[in-house]
């Protein structure tokens, strides 16, 4: 380099401010109000419009940081007619941030199609990363599977939810599906009866709030797990299905190999019982580790039956 002095992006200290014309997707906290970052607050508090799925929800978020600006609705029952007033005031020149109840915009939830209309009349749009559901859930799963597809919420109607299943059920991937209270029972029925019941499943709920669960257990379980205690199927959750097993991988855990996985795992970690099973039985240990989370899960729902 000549004189010119080398930056990273985390070295600047001057906040940010909105600029007119511009449109900023910006993330808002899941649960936790102290996971907003910095950045979001610096363009929400200089935005001259926030478009909120939620007003009641955002004014909190914005009266904790003190940030003055009142928030105008912006909801799937009024999306159509507010899209166009508010990409008629960017092209006015006045600067506008898009927030959700909870997490990223457009991702489940209101906000692609004003990204889509911003974008189509030439106006620049800004994403302001942070919170998101997706990605706290699946850092915390440990999944066995190097991809995923995210699913979102499925349709309500039976009919619709089992032909979306019956599409996915062979995907060599890890299924990641958002679900409401009321609806996760029949969802996590529906899931067992689509696809192998072996599969691992992990339930996320009430991500970075107080009463946060994260959960691992065998598909087949979860019916159960879900009926054992009311408190489980309350509020927000995220529902990870690991990839299918292997045939042939779930076939070699038949019989020695699982006997000595279950008998070890008396003893020791999960990980630790499937290194050892993995270098015995010439099994990948990554898969050996999958079967032994499944067994200690089924373990733990036949101690809280009993």
């Amino acid at each position: 380099m000549t004189g010119m002095k080398e930056t990273t992006p985390w070295t600047a200290d001057a906040a940010f401010r909105a600029e007119g014309g511009s449109l900023y997707v910006v993330a808002t906290p899941i649960g936790n109000l102290r996971d907003v970052t910095l950045r979001a607050l610096d363009i929400l508090a200089s935005a001259e419009i926030i478009a909120a799925e939620d007003t009641r929800v955002t004014s909190t978020l914005l009266a904790r940081y003190a940030i003055a600006t009142r928030p105008r609705a912006l909801h799937r029952h009024n999306e159509a007619r507010e899209v166009d007033t508010l990409v008629a005031a960017l092209g006015a020149g006045r600067s506008v941030a898009v927030v959700t109840d909870a997490g990223t915009p457009g991702i489940s939830d209101p906000g692609a199609r004003l990204v889509r209309a911003a974008r189509a009349a030439g106006h620049r749009v800004v994403p302001i990363p942070g919170p998101n559901a997706l990605a706290a859930a699946i850092s915390a799963a440990g999944l066995v599977a190097e991809r995923f597809a995210f699913i979102g919420f499925l349709p309500s109607q039976a009919k619709a939810r089992r032909e979306a299943l019956e599409t996915s059920s062979t995907w060599p991937l890890a299924l990641v599906l958002y679900e409401a209270p009321h609806r996760v029972a029949a969802t996590l029925a529906a899931l067992a009866e689509a696809l192998d019941p072996r599969r691992t499943l992990i339930v996320a709920r009430e991500l970075t709030k107080t009463f946060e669960t994260i959960a691992s257990m065998p598909l087949g379980a979860a019916s159960e797990w879900i009926g054992g205690d009311p408190n489980r199927a309350r509020g927000e959750l995220v529902l990870i299905v690991d990839a299918p097993l292997d045939d042939a991988i779930a076939g070699a855990f038949a019989p020695q190999a699982e006997r000595l996985l279950v008998a070890l795992l008396d003893e020791l970690p999960p990980a630790r019982a499937a290194r050892i099973v993995a270098g015995l039985a010439k099994l990948p240990r990554d898969a050996v580790y999958a079967r032994a989370l499944e067994l200690q899960a089924r373990g733990a729902a036949d101690r809280e039956r009993n």
